[in-house]
């Protein structure tokens, strides 16, 4: 049986997209409410392909990332590697979850990063954020189920003969 070259195509192209949800704007009202795009990016790759989606990758991601939307240099990039660790030290269990239940994995999985990243904040010097602080980690969950599909689509596209 011969062995299917990876193409990397679905996954520049899953990040280059989640980069530009995270740079789209959004009414100053929802802009709390905005998912950490490329953190879900990262979860599903570091599922599916653990071997094209590592630690190192996923720092330097995050780096990009903290450069793309002037964030502190390296904040993004260190919640990025936790979330990477995480999901990678649970792989196993994880990939085999129902919907529901991987669901709610990516909500634990948020929630953690918007801890590490209230942590930050508080270290920096910010002060308290308000409730909405919140609320990205339950919209991120509620598009997980569609984004899991998407890429998955977009992931097997190659292996089809399509792209």
């Amino acid at each position: 049986m011969t062995r299917l070259r990876w193409s990397g195509l679905p996954l520049l192209a899953s990040v280059i997209g989640g980069l530009l949800l995270s740079l789209a704007p959004l009414p100053l009202a929802l802009a709390p409410f905005k998912p950490f795009w490329i953190a879900l990016v990262v979860i599903y790759w570091s599922l599916e392909q653990p071997e094209h989606m590592g630690l190192g990758r996923a720092f330097l991601l995050g780096l990009l990332c903290d450069l793309a939307t002037g964030a502190m240099l390296g904040e993004q990039a260190l919640r990025l590697t936790i979330i990477v660790f995480i999901v990678l030290r649970f792989r196993s269990r994880m990939r085999f979850f129902p919907m529901l239940q991987q669901s709610l994995a990516v909500f634990a999985l948020l929630v953690n990063d918007r801890v590490i990243a209230l942590a930050l904040r508080l270290l920096s010097g910010a002060g308290w954020p308000d409730w909405s602080f919140w609320g990205a980690p339950l919209i991120g969950t509620l598009f997980w189920p569609w984004l899991f599909l998407l890429l998955d689509e977009l992931r097997r596209m190659p292996r089809r003969g399509v792209a």
